[in-house]
């Protein structure tokens, strides 16, 4: 089981340090995806450095259990925020998206706990 959690963890924490790093570096089809669901600019580095900050702290939760569960549960509500933020914007066959970021953070978390 402590494997498992291990590369679940840092799957999630890879996935999530993708999507804040791609952000911060404001790549073309994350800027044109965020202008489609009307983000304001201005929220940008901050949403960046969010996902970027829970990637760290799931990794250190491999150390120090209560930083992950803290990254984990911040990451996870801004997964769902992310989802409701594109539905309120209409895009409905985008709303998977950032639900498959959530999902290994979900997992991660849930084999913390069991293991």
């Amino acid at each position: 089981m402590r494997t498992a959690h291990i590369v679940v963890t840092l799957l999630a924490a890879l996935m999530a340090g993708f999507s804040g790093t791609v952000l911060l570096l404001r790549a073309q089809w994350i800027v044109q995806a965020l202008t489609d669901y009307r983000v304001p600019q201005g929220w940008w580095t901050l949403l960046g450095v969010a996902k970027t900050a829970g990637a760290v702290g799931l990794v250190v939760g491999l150390f120090v259990p209560f930083v992950g569960v803290l990254a984990g549960t911040g990451l996870v509500a801004y997964f769902l925020g992310a989802a409701v933020t594109v539905a309120r914007a209409r895009w409905y066959s985008h709303v998977p998206f950032p639900l498959v970021y959530a999902a290994p953070v979900v997992g991660a978390l849930v084999l913390g706990y069991l293991a």
